[in-house]
């Protein structure tokens, strides 16, 4: 049986395609179009929808007041692959159709990168508090299956004394995630450090010290 991820394209087989309307990073397609007016945004969302549905490949599509951003991978590979190549090129045809006005530099996406001697031992606390997903490609990294949440990713270093504080993250989760999320995060191996607040936010700490706060308002 063949792997999903022997689909995977090159970042050359991207060059070589002439999207033009297109960028390729963190094993994604990213674009952003101008349609004009929200309602115009809005019928190119549907327009791109018929065309995800006849394909049977789906973009994650973000309509905001004046632009549309749209994000395509493969996520049972992992990463890009000739499907997402069709359907970006199909994207493209139907928004020149449309008259938007295709802005791919001005897509940008943010990941967080937590420095760790050992991001084993850490990374099943981080996925148990974001509710986060892994990656078939890179184990050391949690990512959010929706695609709401940045990525977070653990950068190896030398071992060393524990800091206060590393990062701080707040998550925000609706109030009956919150003592779910919180009771995950300790069975992967954090610590409460505090719940005096609770129910608005409650803090706890990975095994190296690292900090996040659950709250719910």
């Amino acid at each position: 049986m063949t792997s999903p991820q022997s689909d995977l394209i090159e970042r050359s087989a991207f060059d070589d395609a002439g999207l033009t309307d297109w960028r390729m990073f963190l094993r994604a397609l990213h674009t952003r179009y101008d349609p004009g007016s929200y309602a115009a945004g809005l019928a190119l969302v549907a327009a791109i929808g018929a065309a995800a549905e006849e394909q049977d490949h789906h973009p994650d599509l973000d309509l905001r007041w004046g632009h549309v951003n749209v994000l395509l991978t493969s996520h049972d590979s992992g990463g890009v692959t000739v499907r997402d190549l069709r359907l970006a090129r199909r994207i493209s045809e139907i928004a020149a159709a449309a008259g938007a006005v295709a802005r791919p530099q001005l897509v940008q996406r943010i990941e967080i990168a937590l420095d760790t001697a050992d991001w084993r031992r850490i990374r099943p606390f981080w996925k148990a508090v974001l509710g986060g997903a892994d990656n078939p490609r890179l184990p050391d990294e949690v990512r959010d299956p929706d695609g709401a949440t940045p990525t977070l990713w653990f950068q190896e270093t030398e071992p060393h004394e524990t800091p206060k504080q590393r990062f701080h993250l707040d998550i925000r989760v609706p109030v009956d995630v919150a003592g779910e999320r919180i009771a995950a995060g300790l069975a992967a191996g954090g610590v409460l450090v505090s719940d005096e607040s609770a129910p608005d936010f409650v803090v706890l700490a990975d095994p190296d010290g690292n900090r996040v706060c659950i709250g719910t308002s």
